[in-house]
């Protein structure tokens, strides 16, 4: 097994990177197009590609039937609920309540993302969820060499958000799902170069970084940021530019695919 180059593409499924997605980010589809064409080239030179697919129930926390105000209504799609607007009254967990309570006060001390709601994405089984077409046609030519595509679901527990691919960011005990993926990490560490790329930049793609850095920051050090093939949440690009600037004083590379052949 050669054990060279692998790459590790964060969330290329259809409500992110369409058009039509239910949380399209601008650019993602030119960012898979030039991604799916980037692997077509080097196919022969990539021993390994791990695929994150980000998989949710339709009451997940972050999403807004988990929420209701005084009169029943749901929040909207981006509306930030904080934990002094719960014990205020504005806005109330239909479920779990006190496990929803936690989790929010939880973030805020961490004081990194604040709770916020979601338009609802990537539900399981749905179209949305599905991964990108371009991405997926590269995989199917990629793997027609006796290869196989190596598929890592997260979000699947509603109580926590995960938008790293590495833990939750509030694991929960007895939930393994969101828990640090220890086997993921030691997938990964066989091989030299780690390639990054996928959607959002902002969100998924930093706390992916972030977590690799804070957990296994050996592994951190092999990894090669594609960052042309990433696009932020519009208006959101602050929440993830201080993981890339402490990547960048770690001296993890960063390209962009026109300057790699393999």
């Amino acid at each position: 097994m050669n054990t060279q180059n692998a790459m590790l593409i964060i969330d290329a499924q259809f409500d992110f990177c369409h058009p039509q997605g239910a949380l399209f980010v601008p650019g993602a589809d030119a960012d898979m197009k030039k991604l799916a064409g980037w692997i077509k080239k080097n196919r022969n030179k990539i021993d390994h590609i791990s695929v994150t697919m980000d998989s949710h129930p339709v009451n997940d926390i972050s999403h807004p039937s988990f929420w209701q105000d005084k009169n029943g209504n749901f929040p909207n799609p981006f509306t930030p609920i904080t934990a002094q607007e719960i014990k205020d009254g504005k806005w109330t967990p239909r479920f779990y309540p006190k496990e929803a309570i936690n989790y929010v006060e939880s973030l805020e001390q961490q004081g990194e993302f604040g709770h916020f709601i979601w338009p609802y994405h990537c539900l399981i089984g749905s179209r949305g969820a599905a991964l990108d077409d371009h991405i997926m046609e590269a995989l199917i030519e990629w793997t027609k060499d006796g290869k196989f595509y190596h598929v890592v679901a997260k979000g699947t527990y509603p109580l926590t958000e995960h938008f790293g691919i590495f833990r939750a960011n509030v694991p929960v005990a007895n939930r393994p799902e969101t828990q640090l993926n220890q086997a993921l990490i030691d997938t990964l560490e066989k091989y030299q170069n780690i390639f990054l790329a996928g959607e959002a930049k902002s969100h998924c793609v930093a706390n992916s970084l972030k977590q690799v850095m804070e957990e296994a920051p050996d592994l951190a050090g092999k990894f090669i940021i594609l960052e042309d093939c990433m696009s932020d949440v519009p208006n959101l690009g602050h929440l993830g530019d201080p993981v890339y600037t402490k990547a960048k004083s770690m001296g993890i590379k960063f390209a962009k695919t026109a300057d790699i052949t393999l």
